[in-house]
Parts: structure tokens; C-alpha cells; sequence
């Protein structure tokens, strides 16, 4: 009986469920937020593709005539 808790001390344990459903909340905003910058970081990325097509035309139809040179060569 002396390895018995009294009935209030048992009570006193801090309870984690609140905690325990605020996390995944703060994770799923977490997660919306990294789609968030991953979407606007392609955007931009393509945006540059686009650009670096538009002000250097040669170099960009070189790069294009080698990339169908090897869609041409390559084996399946």
C-alpha cells in the first residue's frame, strides 16, 4: 500500500492532449506554408527559364537543338 499514490497526487499529472491537437495544426500550417514558397519558387524558376529564352535566343536554340539530338540518340 505504500507504493500507492494518494487519489490528488495522481490527479496532479499534467495532461498533454491539448498539446497533442495543437500539433498537428501547427504542422498542417507548416506544411500549407512550405507549398506555399515550393509553388512561388517554380513559378519564379520557370519565369526565368522563360526569360533567359527571350534575351539569349541563340544559345537557348542550341540548347534545344542538343536536347533533341539526344531524345534522338538515346535508346529505350
Amino acid at each position: 500500500m505504500r507504493d500507492e499514490q494518494p487519489p490528488e497526487a495522481a490527479n496532479t499529472a499534467p495532461k498533454a492532449e491539448p498539446e497533442a491537437e495543437a500539433e498537428p495544426e501547427a504542422e498542417a500550417e507548416a506544411e500549407a506554408a512550405r507549398r506555399r514558397r515550393r509553388a512561388q519558387f517554380l513559378r519564379e524558376l520557370y519565369e526565368a527559364k522563360a526569360l533567359r529564352e527571350r534575351v539569349k535566343p541563340r544559345r537557348a536554340r542550341a540548347a534545344r537543338m542538343r536536347q533533341q539530338m539526344r531524345m534522338r540518340t538515346f535508346r529505350w
